[in-house]
Formats: C-alpha cells, sequence, structure tokens
C-alpha cells in the first residue's frame, strides 16, 4: 500500500536561495576591504578568494558554514599579511551575502501553489536562515543542521528530524534539492521521496535516480501530482529551459561560478 504524498521539504542553498550571486557580492566586498587595507591586496583576484573555500571545506564538512568560510577567508588574508583583520573582513562579507540573499524568481510564486496541497517544510546545512533570505513565514517548519547537535545531510539523523518535524511517514516526505550527495542520496536512503533540482541541467550521476528531475521549481506542481502516492513510480524528468541574467562584471561571472562550486549547499 502506498502512502500518500503530504509534505514537501526545500532545501535551502541553490534551490530555493541564489546564494551563488549572494557570495559572489560577499567576495567583492571582501576584496575591495582587503586593497583599502594594504596594496598587496592588488594582486588578489575575487577567483582567489572563491577558490581558497574548497581546501578549508574539505577539512571542515562538519563545520558551520560560517566558521568554514571564515577559515576560507583567513587562507586569504595569509596571502597578503592580513591575518589580524579576519573578524574586519568577515564582517564586512558577511553583512554583503546576507543583504544579497534573496529567493530565485521560481521560489515564491510556487511555494505559495504547492502551499494550498501540501505541508511545505524548510531543511538546510547552511546558514541561509529564512528572515536572512526572505523566506520568513514561509514553511510550516524549518530543520536546521548543527541545532542542537543534529548532523548535516546526507547523515539519517537529519532526514529523521525532517520526518519527526513533519509529523507523517517518511514515505510521504518528498525532499526537493539541488545536491545529488545531500538532498537525493541522502534522502533516499532515509526512505523519502526525492526531487532533483538540476538547474544547469548537468549528467546524472551515477546510482538509483531520484523519483523526479526537474529543471525548474515551477515545474513541481505537474511532477508532484505525477507522483502521486507511488513512492516507487519511474522518475519523471522535465527540461523546461532556464533562462539567466548576464553578469554585472567579469569579476562577478568569475566568482559566481567558482561560489556556485564551492558554497556548503543542501
Amino acid at each position: 500500500m502506498t502512502v500518500p504524498l503530504t509534505t514537501v521539504v526545500f532545501d535551502a542553498d541553490e534551490t530555493l536561495v541564489d546564494l551563488s550571486t549572494a557570495v559572489a557580492g560577499g567576495l567583492l566586498a571582501a576584496l575591495e576591504e582587503m586593497r583599502r587595507l594594504t596594496p598587496a591586496a592588488e594582486a588578489l583576484t575575487v577567483a582567489d578568494l572563491a577558490a581558497d573555500w574548497s581546501p578549508a571545506f574539505a577539512v571542515m564538512r562538519a563545520a558551520p558554514a560560517s566558521e568554514v568560510r571564515r577559515a576560507a577567508l583567513t587562507r586569504s588574508l595569509v596571502r597578503i599579511g592580513l591575518e589580524a583583520e579576519l573578524e574586519r573582513v568577515a564582517e564586512v562579507f558577511f553583512a554583503r551575502q546576507f543583504a544579497l540573499s534573496r529567493p530565485f524568481a521560481d521560489a515564491l510564486p510556487v511555494l505559495a501553489e504547492l502551499r494550498r496541497k501540501y505541508t511545505i517544510g524548510f531543511a538546510t546545512n547552511g546558514n541561509s536562515r529564512t528572515e536572512r533570505c526572505g523566506l520568513a513565514g514561509e514553511f510550516a517548519f524549518e530543520v536546521y543542521a548543527l541545532e542542537n547537535g543534529l548532523p548535516k545531510k546526507p547523515a539519517p539523523e537529519f532526514f529523521a528530524a525532517v520526518v519527526e518535524a513533519a509529523g507523517c511517514a517518511p514515505g510521504a516526505v518528498v525532499h526537493v534539492g539541488d545536491s545529488w550527495e545531500h538532498d537525493v542520496v541522502g534522502a533516499r536512503a532515509a526512505g523519502l521521496r526525492a526531487v532533483w533540482l538540476n538547474r544547469a541541467g548537468e549528467p546524472r550521476p551515477a546510482g538509483p535516480p531520484p523519483d523526479a528531475e526537474v529543471r525548474s521549481l515551477a515545474e513541481l506542481p505537474a511532477v508532484l501530482a505525477a507522483l502521486g502516492g507511488a513512492g516507487t513510480s519511474p522518475t519523471t524528468t522535465l527540461t523546461t529551459a532556464v533562462s539567466t541574467s548576464p553578469p554585472a562584471s567579469s569579476d562577478a561571472s568569475v566568482t559566481s561560478q567558482a561560489a556556485a562550486a564551492a558554497s556548503d549547499t543542501g
């Protein structure tokens, strides 16, 4: 007997929230502050700052995203002998990131539509809290990794907390997100259904497929209706084109690409 779908839970970063643009702006602001403090920073680019995330994240995967970012900024500052200015530069970075944190254009309309039929939840590893990114009041419940010791996705404990907050069986929940490892593999392993948001149309990784794959959140109402109550239904793939705006500057373009790869999404 199949379990009716009652709850839709969304990842935050790069699913609902345009984190890449926000991080790009934060890195640009941080670099400007570094250049104000020392001429040595003229040798750095925003791509250099963006690249410092990956080695920091590699050894701090379980840490809060804010701590990983501070470690990445420290790497950048060490290059120019400004590590003593970490607090000042981090404050500039986070102020700009949060000022620029906004939902994607397809986020709020689909939340309003789905709310008429489903319970809507929010579940993230990152630091995009709803009140910081234009999503306050949109959800029946919110789950944040590392609060009260809750491990990050794809840990089964994280998804158990999601199911507990939803107040239903795991199979009645569909998790929507952009990270294959965190939002698809992790959710399916915990007994939830999963929709992979693949905005860029990237090749699907090996392994069991998601319940559905979409290119835009606007496709979700039709996809969820097609899934119905069948947790084992064939994978649905829609390919609605997603438009992108031209970059504001070459620096912003480079940083946006690097930030998308470097962010602690899921």
